[in-house]
């Protein structure tokens, strides 16, 4: 008959059993941190500037960051806001949010800058809106006095009030790096893997519902269309297929407009690499340059039979489209 071991061996096998199971609950609480701030393993997004002295610098950040961040651009560029205002916004999301859309935070603060219900900034459904949210803080920046001369965490601070006021401050180099991007001031360095996440938005249907989100619905106007008419619809400046987006890209006329027209394109197609994930978009093309979701270098590259010569041609539309 078998005895029982001895208490002193089982109780070493019970200290074993439960020092694994200890170690295999911090393993899977890493990994669901991981998961959930973007960590190893999620897909990635990447903004690769080169600084006029040649000194190269690299933003890295998630999907959720890059459409966040993109839609923060997006409404302060329809508003006609400079650059400046939109890396303001920028920081300041990166310090209340990192440029997450929480639905939680000090008392009742809520959203990408945490703004609070009882403070009137509007309902929590609203706030929870990331356009609706960079909507009332622009509002609020343009009424700061000489807001574009002030330092950044300034005028940041201004608006918020926060109990931190010099927080903004750190953000400042990473949002510069940022908005350059995102308002295609800097080309062709924003890329993403571009993996699909878990959502249902797909198909261009999806994606004019956003970019109508984020810009306004001027921005599917083909030149001298009329908001809401016949041609709401962009016409396709070359041949297109039913998964393809095709926008028209136009920089107004008189000094300057090639430049605003191309910074204009580069915003367009950097917003779409930025939302690949959430809404299934497969290829952006502009300016005679490709970005293809799932490419091993994520590198924009020559777009063949596109623009063989790239931006030494007229840059055309922007071209986006989905896997669906």
């Amino acid at each position: 008959m078998l005895q029982p071991p001895p208490p002193r061996k089982r109780r070493g096998r019970l200290a074993r059993s439960g020092a694994a199971s200890m170690a295999l609950l911090a393993v899977a609480g890493y990994l669901t941190v991981q998961y959930v701030a973007g960590g190893a393993g999620a897909p990635g997004c990447k903004v690769a500037a080169v600084a006029g002295d040649g000194t190269r610098t690299t933003y890295e950040f998630t999907p959720e960051q890059a459409v966040n961040a993109a839609t923060i651009t997006a409404v302060g560029t329809a508003r006609r806001l400079p650059e400046r205002a939109v890396a303001i916004a920028l920081a300041t999301a990166l310090q209340e949010s990192a440029l997450r859309n929480l639905d939680h935070g000090d008392r009742d603060s809520l959203g990408l800058f945490q703004q609070r219900p009882s403070q009137g900034w509007g309902t929590p459904r609203e706030i929870m809106d990331p356009a609706y949210s960079a909507g009332l803080f622009y509002d609020r920046l343009v009424e700061v006095p000489g807001y574009l001369d002030l330092p950044l965490t300034d005028a940041a601070q201004h608006v918020q009030r926060s109990g931190f006021p010099y927080a903004y401050a750190k953000h400042e180099p990473d949002a510069e790096v940022l908005a350059a991007a995102l308002t295609g001031r800097s080309a062709a360095t924003l890329t993403c893997d571009g993996r699909p996440g878990a959502t249902r938005k797909k198909g261009p249907d999806a994606v004019r519902a956003a970019l109508v989100r984020d810009f306004g619905h001027a921005v599917l106007q083909p030149a001298g269309a009329e908001v809401g008419g016949d041609a709401a619809s962009p016409r396709p400046a070359a041949p297109s297929d039913e998964r393809t987006v095709t926008l028209p890209v136009t920089g107004g006329t008189g000094p300057g407009a090639e430049r605003e027209t191309g910074r204009r394109g580069w915003q367009l197609a950097h917003w779409a690499v930025a939302n690949a994930s959430s809404l299934h978009i497969q290829r952006v093309s502009y300016a005679g340059r490709a970005w293809t979701a799932g490419s091993t270098d994520s590198k924009w590259t020559p777009a063949g039979a596109e623009g063989t010569h790239g931006a030494e041609r007229a840059a055309g539309p922007v071209r986006i489209t989905s896997t669906w």
